[in-house]
């Protein structure tokens, strides 16, 4: 799903940084930078952004900026820069993208610095995406008449090997419908992680458990170093396949979108049934369980409400917004409304700490222009609104403003989970009974519990016997206790027993 590039030749690009570390504006507006590439890096002119990024953190600038501790970074759009070509960052340079404020009114005295060139336009991360280009870190003196050492950059972000072992392997597929949409080839890749059991009996066909990551998660996060040792009722054994999310734009969510292509059919009708020949699992929609945390909660009730007939049940954890009325605590179909104030002007916040607002929208909102695409918010976008004549997907708000397009918030309604079941539940409630599990902490960190609470709401309306739960005191990190996760694999043993007679697996 995303091109990767080789390390091969190593990257140069000088920086020339003149920097005056005083903290008056005048003083200030002396920050000029200056980048170029060489011919033996990328031999061809470039298209994409630069960035330069800053921080006073230990770790990499290219790292960040981080969500809760975002620091200053810049970025440029270039077309046909090329090799040798000196680039420059500065207060008067067109089109130069700042973050929080203006270059002119930084004072980065004290900030380590490096340079990125996003070679890679096809993965959401900056800094970590492989074939991206970046530099040394250099530190910056804050003395206007030294010249900072060069800023070289001399490696390619490697691509991140997969490390398989006998009971961890790694699926990838060529999807069809997916490479047709984007026009190159693309697929889905995932962990595969087998059963004790599962060399002892190679005539035994398993359940499996579909698992998917949040935001900026991948396929090889949390893997297990040893097989896991299942002691379920009736012998149950699962095979469990760790999905990789991410695509261009951020997450995909496993939904078609005009922007991201058939995702949710290609996942369902090339991915699964590949899967289940290579691994011996149980074709039966009664043998496959999603689970997802975050975004994953999201794709996870996504893919049962809209595929009910292909998977057995969910179990979703602090899904993002499943009603459109609470997006955040946003009404998007609200007329007037705003993505950046409320009804009473007073900044919307987008996280929280216990009952302490710590982020807001606004500064989040232009973070992520600086950024460019694989940006949680844009992410949204790309996937619930319909592609603009530009090819990108139509954007909510005005990224000045806040002010909601009411068009395009009416184009999310075909993505607004409480209201595809409340419109639809005549023909979903048979295929649905059983299957729907949603938990949720009434202290979620990113206030995904107030559209959790109104689907609850309506599910009961509608005598549905879905389970939706909001716990206590628990917010978007702590949710996920062992106490519950080991609920969740008793319960799908539970479902898996149920049926197994009708699903009577091939020997």
């Amino acid at each position: 799903m995303n091109p990767r590039f080789r390390c091969s030749l190593l990257i140069l690009v000088c920086a020339s940084v003149i920097f005056c570390g005083h903290s008056t504006n005048s003083e200030a507006a002396e920050n000029i930078f200056q980048a170029r590439f060489l011919k033996s890096v990328h031999p061809e002119a470039f298209t994409g952004r630069v960035y330069l990024i800053f921080t006073k953190s230990g770790r990499e600038p290219r790292l960040g900026p981080s969500w809760f501790q975002p620091e200053s970074f810049l970025a440029r759009d270039v077309t046909n820069w090329q090799p040798g070509e000196l680039l420059e960052f500065g207060p008067e340079t067109k089109g130069l993208l700042s973050y929080p404020k203006p270059l002119a009114e930084m004072n980065l005295a004290g900030y380590r610095v490096q340079a990125v060139a996003r070679f890679n336009n096809s993965d959401p991360k900056i800094g970590l995406a492989p074939g991206n280009g970046f530099s040394q870190v250099v530190q910056l003196t804050g003395t206007s008449a030294t010249l900072s050492p060069t800023l070289t950059i001399d490696q390619l972000v490697p691509e991140k090997p997969f490390t398989e072992t006998q009971w961890i392997k790694h699926f990838q597929i060529h999807s069809p419908l997916l490479s047709q949409f984007h026009g190159q080839d693309t697929g889905f890749e995932a962990s595969v992680i087998l059963p004790q059991s599962y060399y002892q009996q190679p005539q035994r066909k398993y359940p499996v458990i579909y698992s998917i990551p949040g935001f900026g998660g991948d396929h090889q996060r949390s893997l297990p170093q040893a097989p896991i040792a299942e002691r379920n009722a009736g012998g149950v054994e699962f095979i469990r396949v760790l999905l990789n999310p991410q695509c261009r734009w951020g997450h995909h969510v496993f939904a078609d979108s005009a922007t991201n292509g058939p995702v949710g059919k290609a996942f369902t009708t090339e991915f699964l049934p590949e899967l289940e020949k290579a691994f011996r699992a149980i074709p039966h929609s009664r043998a496959r369980f999603l689970t997802g945390h975050s975004s994953g909660g999201w794709s996870s009730l996504w893919l049962q409400v809209t595929y009910p007939t292909v998977f057995g049940g969910t179990w979703s954890t602090a899904p993002d917004p499943v009603d459109f009325r609470d997006f955040q605590q946003i009404n998007i179909y609200e007329p007037g409304s705003n993505v950046y104030r409320d009804a009473n002007n007073q900044p919307r916040p987008i996280a929280r700490r216990g009952n302490q607002p710590i982020l807001w929208f606004e500064p989040f909102a232009k973070m992520e222009q600086v950024l460019g695409h694989g940006g949680q918010l844009r992410s949204f976008e790309a996937v619930f609104s319909p592609r603009g004549a530009d090819g990108e997907p139509l954007k909510l708000y005005d990224w000045e403003t806040g002010t909601i397009d009411a068009e395009v918030a009416d184009a999310w309604k075909a993505y607004d989970i409480r209201l595809i079941l409340e419109s639809n539940w005549k023909q979903l409630a048979p295929e649905l009974v059983g299957k729907i599990h949603v938990f949720m902490g009434d202290q979620d960190t990113f206030y995904l519990n107030g559209a959790t609470q109104l689907l609850k709401q309506t599910l009961e309306q509608l005598d549905a016997d879905a389970v939706v739960e909001i716990h206590q005191g628990k917010n978007h990190s702590n949710l996920l206790t062992r106490e519950l996760m080991m609920r969740i694999r008793a319960e799908m043993v539970q479902d898996f027993l149920k049926y197994q007679a009708e699903i009577q697996p091939a020997e």
